[in-house]
């Protein structure tokens, strides 16, 4: 049975792992609606979890015919994927002597915060930028999946909303085209993804035109959306040497916006065999040794089903 971070906390008593599963979600708009598929059992002599799937890539069609006349045959056309499930997380280490006199500041608490916002930030950037060829420790993500497909939208063009005056004059055209990658979707998208820079655009586009829309999240946080579509900025991960935006901005300025149709039919994740998909290790404080570890760990994939349930819409110049 597919779960959700919030169905998969049916059963949990332990605590912890309930404010760990809570943390994700808070973290994460896209986890909080992303629905796993925990179907996967390691193959291979147990050294690899690979996730087969049929990809719909070309629709059935319909047609009328006439009296007499046959229908010309056509049939919808799937392809056959795999996703290779990725092992992702932290640790960290904690002497004990510093959690034993930590006071109102719980060391093992905030390290594992920490780890979690850690995963959140990975998971965000593999989602759109994994690359198994590149780096055969993460699955793929949704700037390959989409890379020459039917919803790759506005690839070789710029639409400028890099300033205020930028906007005020291309507010309506940009609002047109983006109309327009929406209706090359199969369906609204569950959520429209971007960095602070290109969804504080789109806000104020859809400000300026009336199509700002709000509701609110399962914590009672303020969403806002275009058209009822949430805007998700997905936030920044550490490059090692600087702090820059999980979805990337080019040297010409311009970045992208992606879009997805969230479900088993469309874009999802994998998850190994079990109602788990995080899983949390904490020490035993009272037992020998200095060092106390605390671990946070995923096991997931990126899938997409349907492959005109996302799309990426390029070349949206915003600085």
């Amino acid at each position: 049975m597919p779960l959700t971070l919030e169905q998969s906390k049916t059963g949990l008593s332990d605590k912890v792992d309930l404010q760990v599963i809570d943390q994700f979600r808070r973290s994460s708009a896209l986890l909080d609606a992303m629905v796993f598929d925990n179907a996967v059992s390691p193959s291979t002599g147990g050294s690899t979890m690979i996730y087969g799937y049929l990809q719909l890539k070309t629709p059935a069609t319909a047609a009328f015919r006439a009296l007499g006349s046959e229908y010309t045959p056509q049939e919808a056309v799937r392809e056959r994927k795999s996703a290779v499930l990725k092992i992702f997380g932290g640790s960290a280490e904690i002497d004990r002597v510093i959690q034993s006199t930590g006071g109102l500041l719980n060391e093992v608490e905030f390290q594992l915060g920490e780890k979690i916002k850690g995963a959140v930030n990975l998971f965000h950037y593999t989602v759109i930028n994994g690359d198994s060829e590149t780096n055969p420790n993460e699955f793929d993500g949704l700037d390959k999946m989409l890379t020459g497909s039917s919803t790759e939208f506005g690839k070789g063009s710029t639409l400028d909303l890099s300033t205020s005056d930028a906007l005020d004059a291309n507010y309506k055209a940009f609002l047109d085209r983006l109309d327009e990658f929406l209706a090359e979707l199969d369906g609204a998208p569950t959520l429209l993804m971007g960095n602070a820079r290109l969804i504080t655009r789109i806000r104020s586009a859809a400000r300026r035109s009336g199509y700002l829309t709000h509701s609110e999240d399962a914590f009672g946080r303020t969403v806002t959306g275009y058209n009822g579509i949430p805007l998700i900025d997905l936030g920044c991960y550490w490059s090692g040497s600087a702090i820059e935006s999980i979805v990337p901005i080019g040297g010409d300025g311009c970045t992208a916006l992606y879009g997805v149709g969230i479900g088993l039919d469309g874009f999802h994740g994998a998850s190994p065999l079990g109602d788990k998909i995080v899983n949390t290790y904490l020490p035993d404080l009272s037992a020998p040794g200095a060092l106390k570890k605390v671990e946070v760990e995923m096991v997931a994939a990126a899938v997409l089903k349907n492959s005109r349930r996302a799309g990426v819409f390029r070349g949206l110049k915003v600085q």
